[in-house]
C-alpha cells in the first residue's frame, strides 16, 4: 500500500522534476518572481511588501552582521550563487572547456570584449559624472537565461556555439567578480582582511593536503564570509574564494546538490527581493537618465559588438578559431543572447549606487537591456538560415 501511494506520489510530481531539469526553468522560473515581485511592488499591498524586504534583523551586540532581510540576502544567502559560480568556474579552468590555451582563448577574448565594449559605451554616456561608478552595470551575462534562450531554439544551434557561450558567461562573471572585488569595495578594514588573509592560507594548506572532507573547508568558510563582511570587500567574494580551495574530486558532487537548491530558491529569493520596485508616476522618464542610456546601449549593443569583434580579430590574428559547425552570423546571435545581464548586472547596480532613484532607473534599465536582448537574439537566430553565413 505504501509502496503504491509513494508511486503515485512521484507520477504526481514527475511534470515538476522534468521542469526542474529542463535548462529553461531557471530563466522561466526567475521571469516569473520578477514579474510577480513588480506587480506586487505596485499594488495596493506596496508599503507591506517593501517593508518586508527592510525587515530589521537583530543580532546581539558586537556581532557586525547583515541588519535587514534584503542585506541577509544580498550578503548572505548570494554567497552560494557565487559558491556554485566560483566551483564551475574551478572546474572549467582544470578538466573543462578554459582548461588549455587553445580551448579557452576564443571565449576569454570574447568575453574580454563582451566587458571592455559595454563599460566604454556606459562611459561615453556618463563619464566625468557622478553616475560614472555604474559603468560595471553592463558587464555581466546571466547564465541562467542565455543559455535557456538558447536552448530554446533547439538543433537549429551547433553544441558548439552553446558551449562557447556557457564558457564565455563563466569568464563574465569572473570578470565581474573581480570587478566587484576591486572597484565595488567600500573602506578597507586592515584587521579584518588581516584575519581573512590568514584564514585563506588554512584552506590553501588543506587543500594541498588534499583534505577531502568538506567541513574542514565550510566552517574556515563561514568565518572567511564574517571577516571579508566586515573588512570593506564584498561578503559574496567569500563564496568564490572557498570554492576555488574546494578538492576537485569534490566539485562535481557539490555543484550537483546545489544546483537546484540555488537555481531554484536562492535566485528566485534574490530576484522578489531586489525588483520590489514602486514604477515612478512618469515611468518613461526613468529611462530619459544616462544612467539607462548606458546600461540600455551597452548591453543590447556593447554586448554582441565587443563579443563579435574580438572574435573576428582573434580569427584573422589565426589566434583562434570558430567553435565547431558555426558561423559567424550565428557568433553574432549568441553575441546578443550575451546581452542577457539579469541577475548579476542587478546585483552590481545595488553595489554601485546608494541612491534609491539610480537603483531603480538602474534596475528598471537591466531589466528591459536584457529583455530585448533576449527577444532580438533569440529571432534573430530563428530567422536565420543553419546552412547560411
Amino acid at each position: 500500500m505504501a509502496t503504491s501511494v509513494t508511486h503515485k506520489f512521484k507520477r504526481l510530481l514527475s511534470p515538476l522534476y522534468e521542469f526542474l531539469k529542463d535548462s529553461r526553468a531557471v530563466g522561466i522560473v526567475l521571469m516569473v518572481c520578477t514579474v510577480v515581485s513588480l506587480i506586487i511592488a505596485n499594488s495596493p499591498y506596496q508599503l507591506a511588501y517593501i517593508n518586508f524586504w527592510e525587515t530589521a534583523v537583530h543580532m546581539p551586540d558586537g556581532w557586525h552582521l547583515p541588519h535587514s532581510l534584503l542585506h541577509w540576502i544580498n550578503d548572505g544567502l548570494m554567497v552560494m550563487f557565487f559558491f556554485l559560480v566560483g566551483m564551475e568556474i574551478k572546474r572549467e579552468l582544470t578538466v573543462g572547456e578554459l582548461s588549455s590555451i587553445q580551448k579557452s582563448l576564443l571565449p576569454v577574448l570574447a568575453a574580454l570584449g563582451g566587458m571592455v565594449c559595454p563599460a566604454l559605451i556606459f562611459l561615453a554616456f556618463n563619464g566625468g559624472t557622478a553616475h560614472a561608478h555604474g559603468w560595471g552595470i553592463p558587464m555581466a551575462t546571466d547564465i541562467a537565461f542565455s543559455l535557456g534562450i538558447l536552448s530554446l531554439l533547439g538543433k537549429r544551434i551547433p553544441l558548439a556555439l552553446k558551449i562557447f557561450l556557457m564558457a564565455l558567461a563563466i569568464i563574465d562573471d569572473l570578470g565581474a567578480i573581480l570587478a566587484i572585488a576591486v572597484f565595488y569595495t567600500a573602506t578597507l578594514q586592515l584587521t579584518y582582511l588581516l584575519c581573512g588573509a590568514g584564514v585563506m592560507v588554512l584552506l590553501i594548506i588543506f587543500n594541498l593536503l588534499k583534505v577531502q572532507r568538506l567541513i574542514f573547508y565550510l566552517i574556515p568558510g563561514l568565518v572567511l564570509w564574517y571577516c571579508i563582511y566586515n573588512s570593506g570587500i564584498h561578503a559574496t567574494i567569500a563564496g568564490v574564494l572557498v570554492a576555488f580551495c574546494i578538492p576537485l574530486t569534490k566539485i562535481a558532487d557539490l555543484i550537483h546538490h546545489l544546483h537546484d537548491p540555488v537555481n531554484f530558491i536562492v535566485m528566485p529569493i534574490f530576484a522578489l527581493a531586489n525588483t520590489a520596485i514602486i514604477f515612478p508616476q512618469d515611468i518613461m522618464q526613468a529611462f530619459t537618465s544616462p544612467v539607462s542610456y548606458g546600461i540600455l546601449a551597452g548591453l543590447v549593443l556593447g554586448k554582441p559588438l565587443g563579443i563579435f569583434l574580438f572574435s573576428f580579430i582573434a580569427a584573422r590574428l589565426k589566434w583562434a578559431a570558430l567553435p565547431h559547425k558555426t558561423t559567424w552570423a550565428q557568433l553574432l546571435g549568441a553575441g546578443m543572447i550575451a546581452g542577457i545581464g539579469f541577475t548579476m548586472s542587478i546585483f552590481i547596480s545595488t553595489l554601485a549606487y546608494k541612491e534609491a532613484e539610480l537603483q531603480i532607473i538602474s534596475i528598471m534599465s537591466v531589466m528591459v537591456a536584457s529583455l530585448l536582448a533576449g527577444l532580438v537574439g533569440f529571432i534573430y537566430l530563428k530567422l536565420l538560415k543553419p546552412n547560411k553565413v
